[in-house]
């Protein structure tokens, strides 16, 4: 889930994510806004297993910080989050463990290594 970002900004994240992963996401869908007097939240689903054959090199600047919540098994959750380091700068800023399922919340900026 994407929060506390503009509708491109979540695209962005969405585009990175879906170069490295499989996902229920369709590039002819992208997040849009709903309304400005109310918060809005995007979700999507990836599958970490099936990784695509073509994975973009460069992901794409964002306009301000992103609030990602990771959700899945412990090898799943790594897997993306390290997928987002690869483009982003990526701080955890929430963590709910459990035996069979991760929660994470990230704040995710960019580029890779800078604030």
């Amino acid at each position: 889930m994407l929060c506390d970002c503009s509708a491109q900004d979540a695209e962005r994240v969405f585009a990175c994510l879906c170069d490295h992963f499989e996902s229920d996401r369709r590039i002819d869908d992208p997040p849009h806004e709903v309304g400005d007097d109310r918060p809005t939240m995007w979700t999507g689903h990836y599958d970490t297993v099936a990784v695509p054959t073509a994975a973009e090199e460069h992901a794409e600047p964002l306009s301000g910080p992103v609030t990602v919540d990771v959700q899945g098994s412990p090898p799943a959750v790594r897997l993306l989050r390290a997928v987002l380091e690869e483009a982003y700068t990526v701080r955890q800023v929430g963590v709910d463990a459990g035996d069979q399922e991760v929660q994470l919340q990230l704040r995710v900026e960019g580029p890779r290594g800078r604030h």
